[in-house]
């Protein structure tokens, strides 16, 4: 054995513009909110003495903080903690390519990923890796983004992306051989690409490239322990800021390799650390200026609606897509389960509610398509394996009453407007942009099949502002769980 060196690495991930500690019901302790997470961070920092703090992708969107500016507040914000390395979510695309790019350069940390290129003429968007000297070890860290952004940015034709964890693999091989002369001890990739694709990206990468460690977002996982494929450490830590991930692993220089390692899932709260109060008074800077912009209040509904999972049915989910029906005047409404950013709503709800709710300025278009078509958009979306945190649900409006079979994994039945879905018959669908943009994917539905059946129009050019104006003229709404959509 050659010598060895200690090493903490905190990771976060999937952070989604959680910048506030809440108190949970029945009170109790201060939970999450970046002020105590930076608390945590600068504790371990002065503790340990080789520390790293990454991000696996999605710092942006969730928040109004975030949403306002456009993420300039998150990195500002982020800039105060000082992540080591942080790798590209989907949602980092959300404000476009260029705008990504502009957040790069005002970031005081290096951001990377691997598999964003300019088409053409095979450049990389971002810088692909970082290799950081600690204690007189090299660590390199790369990124790999999740397939999602290449969805987000189909309107774009010159930038696109590796499509699959096959291609993501190679280009891992393709970095690491690049430094397989040079003495790095430590490889670690932080990955958006979901748990599950996590573990098939690591049984595919040859153990000759040195990987030792997967740090992943994108599905939300929260882990008991740490998964170990094909010799490598894969993980994850959740959604939001009332948890960090924390290994403190010891690294042999003679090997490149860990050679002994724990793993926790630690809860920030104020029981941990007091508050950074540097943090506090550094977020109360947008908070102030978001509370006087967005405080006025929207709507009332009769009762405080949830949508506590994005995979089923729920009464926010379908207070929402039955607002875009009425807007729309479509027979059937899909509304991506996805749109909806938070678990709880009202009963009093004001502009920034409403905007950390449905922070996402999309088309809604309106197509006709033949009842078969429809039938297969719904058994496409309602598989068990899409409902795995890792696809793309949707929340539907009041006329659908869709029952699928898990245990046959088919669509037995679909009615609309109380009446059975006529294979030969036509109906009305609003889609976002982004899901119509994708609906090969997510629906099983070609654009030029939407297109064929009869006549499309875009219905409205921002999906929030129709529904922000749905809420105002519409007081004292209130939706249930009713049974659209059943499994069996």
């Amino acid at each position: 054995m050659g010598i060895t060196k200690k090493f903490t690495i905190l990771h976060s991930n999937d952070m989604h513009g959680d910048f506030l500690a809440e108190e949970r019901e029945g009170g109790g302790p201060l939970h999450g909110g970046l002020a105590l997470l930076s608390a945590y961070v600068n504790k371990v920092r002065a503790e340990e003495e080789n520390v790293f703090y990454v991000i696996a992708g999605d710092m942006l969107q969730g928040s109004i903080i975030d949403s306002d500016f456009k993420g300039i507040s998150t990195i500002d914000i982020m800039n105060y903690i000082t992540p080591d390395v942080v790798g590209v979510g989907n949602h980092e695309i959300d404000y476009g390519v260029p705008h990504l790019l502009f957040l790069e350069k005002i970031a005081n940390f290096p951001i990377v990923s691997a598999n964003l290129y300019i088409k053409g003429f095979e450049k990389r968007l971002m810088d692909p890796y970082v290799i950081i000297k600690k204690a007189g070890f090299d660590v390199l860290f790369t990124g790999i983004i999740t397939e999602k952004v290449v969805d987000a940015m189909r309107l774009d034709d010159v930038i696109g992306a590796f499509m699959d964890v096959h291609e993501a693999a190679d280009e891992v091989g393709r970095i690491c051989n690049a430094y397989r002369n040079d003495d790095i001890d430590l490889t670690i990739l932080l990955t958006h690409i979901g748990f599950e694709s996590d573990l098939e990206l690591a049984a595919l990468l040859d153990p000759a490239w040195g990987v030792d460690m997967i740090i992943g977002g994108h599905s939300h996982t929260v882990l008991e322990q740490p998964a170990v494929v094909n010799g490598i450490l894969v993980t994850q830590a959740g959604t939001g800021t009332d948890q960090i991930g924390r290994f403190d692993i010891v690294v042999d220089d003679d090997t490149n390799s860990i050679v002994e390692w724990t793993w926790q899932l630690i809860p920030i709260s104020s029981d941990l650390v007091e508050p950074d109060q540097g943090m506090v008074d550094f977020i109360a800077r947008y908070k102030s200026e978001v509370d006087r912009k967005y405080s006025i209040v929207v709507t009332k509904l009769t009762h405080e609606h949830t949508h506590p999972r994005r995979e089923v049915e729920t009464d926010l989910g379908n207070l929402m897509a039955d607002a875009l029906a009425d807007e729309t005047q479509a027979d059937v409404v899909l509304l991506g389960a996805g749109s909806v950013r938070v678990e709880k709503l009202g009963p009093v709800v004001t502009l920034m509610d409403f905007m950390g709710c449905f922070p996402y300025d999309d088309t809604v278009t309106r197509y006709t398509v033949t009842g078969a078509t429809l039938k297969r958009m719904f058994a496409h979306w309602m598989r068990p394996e899409n409902r795995d945190g890792e696809g793309e649900c949707y929340q539907v409006s009041s006329a659908v009453r869709a029952l699928y079979s898990d245990a046959e994994r088919r669509l037995i039945s679909l009615e609309v407007g109380g009446g059975a879905v006529d294979d030969a018959a036509t109906y009305t669908v609003a889609l976002q942009g982004y899901h119509a943009k994708n609906s090969e994917a997510y629906l099983d539905v070609t654009e030029e099949e939407l297109l064929a059946a009869g006549p499309s129009k875009v219905v409205t050019t921002s999906a929030a502002e129709v529904l922000e104006a749905w809420l105002r003229d519409h007081q004292l709404q209130g939706r249930a769980v009713e049974g659209r959509l059943t499994y069996a």
